[in-house]
Formats: C-alpha cells, structure tokens, sequence
C-alpha cells in the first residue's frame, strides 16, 4: 500500500476534534448573558442618563449614556462577542472579556438609570475600592504561591490571614504602635504557618486536611481571646486604630488610577511591593530557582544537593509572614478593630486567585483584582440603592469567585509535586 494512501485512510479514521470546546461552552453562556443583558436589562432600564464620573466623587468630568440605550447597546455587545467565540471558538479571553464586560456595563446602565439615590458612578472611587478590597487577596494569594511552588498545599490562608487580624488588633492596641501590631499579625501568621509545616512536611499528614484544621482551629482560638480579654475591655485590647494614608503629590490626582495606586496605604503599597519581590526572586534567583525545582521535581533537586525538606520550611514560614500582613488589613484597615470570624471567607477567596492566576504572582494579583472588583461593585450597587435584594448582593464575589475558577480557569496545571510529600531516600 503506497504512502499517500496509507495517509489518506489515516486521515479519514482519525477521531475529528469536539466541537464543544471550554471556548465554545464558554460562548454558549456569554450568548446567554447577552440576551439576557439585551432583552431584560433594556427593557427594565429607565431613560434616565447613566452618569461616570472620571473622579473620587459624582462632581467634575465624565459621559452620560442614557439608560435604557445603554443596557440594550452593551448587552448587544456582549451578545455579539459570545456569539463569535462560539461559532469560531478562538480569541478566548479578549472575547470573554469583550463579553462580561458588555454585560457588566449594561446592568449598571439599568441599575443607575433607575436608582432613586445616584444615577453617577465615580470610576476613581471604583478603582480605589476595587484595589482596597484586592489587598488581602493579593497577600493571601502570595502566601498561597510561596507554599505551592515549594510543593506544599496551603489551605489555610483563611487561618493565616485572621491569625494576623486578630494579632495585629491587640498588639497594635496594646503597644499604641500600628507598626508593632503589623510586625505581630506577621508573626501570627508564621506561627500558624509553622504548625502547618510541622505537620505537613516532618509528620506528613494529608496537607488539605491540615489545612482545613488549621483554619478551624484559628476561627476557634481567635473567638475565644476574642470573647475573654477584647470583647470585655475594648480601649485597652482592641481599638488599634487605622494604619495612616500618604498619598504621592501629582501621581494622586491621575484620573481612576490615581486614587487607587498613589492615594494609598502601608498595605497597598506594599502588596505592590510584595508583587515585584516575589516574581523577581522566583523567576530571576537562585532561591527562586531552587523553589521551582522542589515543587516540580524534589527527587531531582534532591540529586543536586538543594535541602528539599529544609526550603520547603522556609517558604511555607515566609507563606505565613506575608498572609498574616496582609490579614491585618481586616483589622487596622478595613475596621477599627478585631471581630470574631471578620475575614468572612477572604482566604478561600486567595485560594481560587492563586489558581485563577495559575501560580504566578502577577496572574494572583490580576486575579485578586477581578474579585476585589465585584466586592467594590457590591458596595456601590447598595450604596445607591439597588433594586437588587442585598442579600444577592453580598453573593457576588462568591458567585464571581465559582464562575471564573469552574469557566475561566480552564485545565491548568499545578506545580507537579504538590500536596505530595517528599520522604528523602
């Protein structure tokens, strides 16, 4: 049989590709929301002007889009990107993206037109509230990336970052200094962070499990100091303070990225801090490359003389140091103070960044800002009033967090020898 039609037969037996690709599925639902969009949102929209605001405030420049042309025109858009992702299957994430945001604008086109408060959003306050609300995320996230790439599953960011609330709340109380009480929510963090090592790496117990233990056990521990030294004498205990603002001259004042990048914090800058750290030590060091060789291959690193089990001690420590930092910002940021339970599933949340953001801490931090978005857009739609039960409301950073790690995310791939212990031979 020749060569041409042994290729020919080949050709007809070979099993075609489905056509139900992630991307195709991934249009089927954005043709959905579109329509949706189109038809719904259009219909219960008012005439009324959409108003967005470039500044912190409803005050000074911005366009208006009239309400109902804006939910239908938006939700067209969405409908028609959806469509082309599912007939073509191709350009994933810009059609995805072209997509949810249509949607997104057309319902706050509807919210707004019919709003008895506000019909204005001010994007620099969004902006500022979306990166304020990414904080914890993105240092929750880091710690996450720290401990995986090392090959140690880290479920207890939940623990960790209300570790560092509660001890940076009574330590900042207790000193009068909030940069005492950031030094002891960092500590907080690593002492929880070592249990997890102990039992992770020396004894190694099922890492999910621990985990989920330890986030059981800090949500316990915290509530009881809580209920027996803060609750009874709050001024002596529990009143921190909030950590100070210092805003940067000229760079503040940019239009939506001057509030949310230059007017900020000890923990804005520094999770923008901790971002550029981390990628540079983990992609263009020594350490960094030892790291990446524990999590992929230990054997191997093993062969050529890295302490597997001793750098994975260090960088599951360094995970807690960094989550418990970030945890303050629940307590001298968010508040005024430590309440029982207040992380309120943050650390789950970082979790799915991480893998949102396929353990890279850019992708983690672009990822904690897609969440802190919806968290920013749930406190804007209350403040105006939206028709919208707040209960459904106060979903929307879950509902978000499901949607973009069980449709968005896709097949990724952890670091290969994660949650698997490595027993030296």
């Amino acid at each position: 049989m020749s060569a041409v039609t042994t290729s020919t037969m080949d050709a007809e037996l070979a099993v075609p590709e489905a056509y139900w690709t992630r991307a195709r599925k991934t249009g089927a639902v954005m043709t959905g929301l579109g329509l949706l969009a189109t038809i719904l949102f259009g219909a219960l929209a008012s005439s009324e002007n959409a108003r967005f605001a470039l500044g912190e405030t409803v005050q000074g420049a911005g366009f208006d889009i009239p309400g109902n042309v804006g939910a239908i025109f938006f939700g067209l858009v969405a409908l028609v990107a959806g469509l082309v992702l599912l007939f073509t299957g191709r350009h994933f994430g810009i059609l995805t993206g072209v997509a949810l945001m249509g949607f997104i604008i057309s319902a706050l086109c509807w919210q707004m037109s019919v709003s008895p408060v506000s019909h204005t959003m001010p994007l620099g306050f969004i902006a500022a509230a979306t990166f304020t609300a990414a904080i914890p995320l993105i240092f929750g996230s880091l710690g996450g990336v720290l401990c995986e790439r090392s090959g140690v599953v880290n479920v207890a960011i939940e623990g960790q970052l209300l570790t560092g609330a509660f001890f940076g709340a009574l330590f900042g109380t207790v000193t009068g200094s909030f940069w005492l009480g950031l030094l002891a929510a960092a500590v907080g963090g690593l002492l929880l962070s070592a249990i997890l090592a102990v039992f992770a790496i020396r004894y190694l117990v099922d890492q999910v499990v621990v985990g989920i233990v330890l986030n059981v056990f800090a949500g316990g521990l915290t509530a009881f100091f809580y209920e027996q030294v803060m609750r009874p004498d709050t001024d002596a205990y529990n009143f921190p303070g909030k950590v100070p603002s210092w805003p940067i001259p000229v760079l503040s004042e940019i239009p939506i990225l001057g509030p949310a990048l230059f007017n900020g914090n000890i923990f804005s800058y520094g999770s923008l801090i901790a971002v550029a750290v981390v990628t540079i030590a983990l992609f263009r060091t020594r350490w960094g490359l030892r790291t990446r060789a524990v999590g992929e291959h230990p054997a191997a690193a093993d062969t050529v003389g890295i302490r597997v089990l001793g750098l994975r001690y260090l960088n599951v420590l360094l995970a807690g140091l960094v989550a418990g930092f970030g945890g303050a910002y629940f307590s001298m940021l968010s508040t005024t103070g430590f309440s029982k339970y207040m992380v309120s599933g943050a650390g789950f949340i970082a979790l799915a960044a991480m893998i949102f953001g396929r353990w890279h801490p850019v992708g983690a931090f672009f990822a904690s800002l897609f969440f802190g978005f919806f968290g920013a857009l749930t406190g804007f739609l209350n403040s105006i009033s939206s028709p919208i039960p707040s209960q459904f409301l106060s979903m929307l950073p879950y509902v978000a967090t499901i949607f973009a790690v069980a449709g968005l995310v896709g097949r990724v791939r952890a670091p290969a020898a994660d949650g698997k212990p490595y027993i030296k031979g």
